[in-house]
């Protein structure tokens, strides 16, 4: 019987582990090609789909991690398993996830996906929806997005990788969840938090040493963070929609207007959560008692700061916070002030073009240190809350969760599947379709790369927009010296930018984010010819404008866009700028060759802010987040010009006041012309 028994136990170990062997060794050698990684791809999707080298999955709840000045972050920790549910002994790599969103929501997600059959057969019908070509395409990108990995590993945790063998650590972050402290969103004590707790993983009995980190928006960041301080143990980073800094992402980008749309909901979502008690503990006796105290000494971290910015009339009866995060020298500032030059961990970024950190994401992988395929960037045509929605089939790229199980499985585990093959560069073309190649922006090779030249703005009309004015954009300098005036309106309301700060929300309902004619009905445009043929613009790009202002500040928003034959005007990337807010940080600014901006980059602080002038002419240079697009033949290319950006971006009340909502005026003079400045390769025409 105990030879039957032996016998019996090695024939159920060989059926687990021999095809674990097999789908986890299939890639080796090979080179991924294309978006989809060809065979590469394939077997990376068998690897984590099939069956895993373990059955079960343990898990140790709210495991008490003390940082060095004494506060207390609670993780959970889950382990690969055998069949009777003991965790095993042998250790495993860790990936770690840090989240301020409690980890009880990880554990919802993670719950709900356990479910044997009803949660398969649930991510099936997610990824079967498809209402596109009608209003609710948007509901399609959700669907699809939740389908493909995003849920399971980065809302959850990914049990495939789990019993593949990782052990995965979800950690609550300082002052959120079930964790003690008060909430620093990203500051410096935050960021000491995960080097700590990367150091307490590597000596627990279940690790092997060689850590990674995952986990979507806020948890990129952290990641991104995280790699600048290079702790010895952390060996792989894969950040989704990750950012270099809030400041970067949503206050420069927004050039001094706040995001009410997307802070107020936010942060008032992270405080209500934070205060969600351990239940567990207090029915046991155990409550944490400093937690409650933490919580009572910061009830509502930052929205002090927030609220004060929109109700205090002067500059000096700004709340600190709120001066220290419209100061470039503060300490919150310089703390979440990023470095990604610093990283030496191999790093896959995945972004997209309309998130809320877009700006940021190009600029990540280009700053990296690192040779091409052990740094990597995917960028769909997507918002903040669906990224990985065009994924998991022939010409796309893999599921989300493929890629992350890829590039862990040849990073901290040295299994030769060839991810480090692919890209290093994946890019969806708006206007076009998928794509790989060598680099991006400053990294994009020659053949591949546009030239940089100016497209004037012209008083001509187009003919092809109803807009408050309709000018011309055009290839050769004009003799055009008109004013043209543009008022403070509401229209943005209906815009692309609406949806990128309410993460994507607004864009659920097919109709404002992909076309921009409601918009525009309050906007200067200024359109080009047809293109001739194929026109590819790639990479960073910025507006220079010679602007007249009737107060002593002006709020100014600009959009580049693709105009199809049949009017839809779609934006391809936008930017925004206070006035006042205008002095150029040089040191890390940059130009193109022709000397223009490509990349400029305001300080956005209140101690270099410099009113304009009622009357006078004053120069202004918006920076925009880098894209790639196509324009096919006759289609037209389209600057839009608003005086506001409502509700993306909303001044401080005080800067707000300012403006006394005048209206605002692009001059156009030969001897200081106004332009965008973008880099373009084929056959325009222009």
């Amino acid at each position: 019987m105990r030879k039957a028994s032996r016998v019996a136990v090695a024939m159920i170990a060989a059926s687990v582990v021999v095809p674990f062997i097999a789908v986890t060794t299939a890639a080796a050698g090979q080179v991924a090609t294309g978006p989809d990684g060809g065979t590469a791809g394939t077997a990376w999707a068998a690897a984590e789909d099939g069956p895993q080298q373990y059955p079960n999955v343990s898990i140790d709840w709210d495991v008490p991690i003390r940082m060095s000045d004494g506060v207390v972050l609670k993780g959970n920790v889950y382990r690969p398993a055998d069949a009777n549910g003991r965790p095993i002994e042998t250790p495993t790599p860790t990936i770690v996830n840090f989240t301020p969103y409690t980890k009880l929501l990880s554990n919802v997600v993670d719950s709900a996906q356990s479910i044997p059959v009803l949660s398969d057969a649930l991510l099936d019908i997610l990824r079967q929806v498809d209402f596109s070509g009608t209003a609710l395409s948007g509901v399609t990108d959700l669907t699809k997005a939740y389908g493909r990995g995003v849920l399971r590993s980065f809302f959850g945790v990914d049990r495939q990788l789990i019993k593949g063998g990782y052990t995965e650590v979800v950690v609550d972050v300082r002052g959120t969840g079930f964790s003690q402290g008060e909430w620093g969103v990203l500051d410096a004590r935050e960021q000491q938090d995960t080097t700590e707790v990367i150091d307490w993983v590597t000596n627990q009995s279940w690790a092997d040493g060689k850590v990674g980190m995952n986990g979507l928006s806020y948890a990129g960041v952290t990641q991104v963070q995280a790699a600048e301080h290079n702790p010895p143990a952390l060996k792989a980073i894969f950040p989704v929609v990750p950012g270099n800094d809030l400041i970067d992402d949503v206050l420069n980008p927004g050039g001094g207007g706040f995001p009410p749309l997307f802070y107020l909901p936010w942060l008032m979502g992270v405080n209500a959560l934070k205060w969600i008690p351990d239940v567990q503990s207090i029915l046991a006796g155990r409550f944490d008692q400093q937690w409650l105290q933490d919580r009572i000494g910061a009830p509502a971290s930052f929205l002090q700061a927030l609220l004060s910015a929109y109700t205090s009339p002067r500059l000096e009866d700004l709340d600190p916070k709120t001066r220290d995060l419209l100061t470039d020298s503060s300490a919150i500032r310089q703390g979440v002030l990023g470095d990604p030059s610093k990283i030496q961990a191999p790093t896959f970024i995945v972004g997209g073009w309309h998130d809320l950190f877009q700006y940021s994401q190009p600029k990540i992988y280009n700053q990296i240190p690192l040779p091409p395929g052990q740094k990597q960037l995917l960028m769909g045509n997507t918002y903040h809350v669906n990224s990985g929605s065009e994924s998991g089939a022939p010409g796309l790229p893999p599921r989300l969760d493929v890629l992350q199980r890829a590039w862990f499985d040849h990073w901290l585990k040295g299994i030769d599947n060839g991810i480090e093959t692919y890209g290093p560069v994946t890019l969806r073309e708006q206007g076009g379709g998928w794509i790989t190649t060598s680099g991006f922006g400053p990294s994009a090779p020659a053949e591949d790369a546009g030239t940089y030249r100016r497209m004037y703005l012209s008083a001509s009309r187009s003919g092809t927009a109803n807009s408050a004015y309709d000018g011309s954009l055009t290839g050769q300098g004009t003799n055009d010296t008109d004013r043209l005036t543009i008022a403070p309106g509401l229209t943005t309301i209906c815009s692309n930018d609406t949806a990128e700060s309410s993460t994507g929300a607004a864009a659920i309902i097919v109709g404002c984010a992909t076309d921009s004619r409601i918009a525009e009905l309050n906007a200067l445009t200024f359109t080009s010819t047809p293109v001739a043929g194929e026109t590819t613009i790639s990479g960073p790009l910025a507006v220079h404008l010679n602007t007249v202002q009737d107060a002593a500040d002006g709020y100014w928003t600009v959009t580049v866009n693709d105009v199809a034959p049949d009017g839809r005007s779609t934006v391809l990337s936008s930017g925004q700028l206070m006035a006042s807010l205008r002095q150029i940080d040089e040191e890390r600014s940059s130009r193109s060759a022709n000397g223009d901006y490509i990349d400029p980059r305001p300080y956005v602080s209140l101690d270099k802010r410099q009113p304009t002038v009622p009357g006078q002419p004053t120069t202004l240079d918006i920076t925009m987040p880098a894209t790639r697009a196509v324009l096919a033949p006759g289609h037209r290319l389209r600057l839009d010009v608003f005086a506001g950006n409502f509700p993306k971006g909303l001044p401080a009340f005080p800067l707000l006041l300012d403006t006394g909502f005048k209206p605002e005026h692009v001059q156009l003079d030969p001897g200081a012309p106004s332009f965008v400045n973008l880099p373009v390769r084929g056959d325009s025409g222009w």
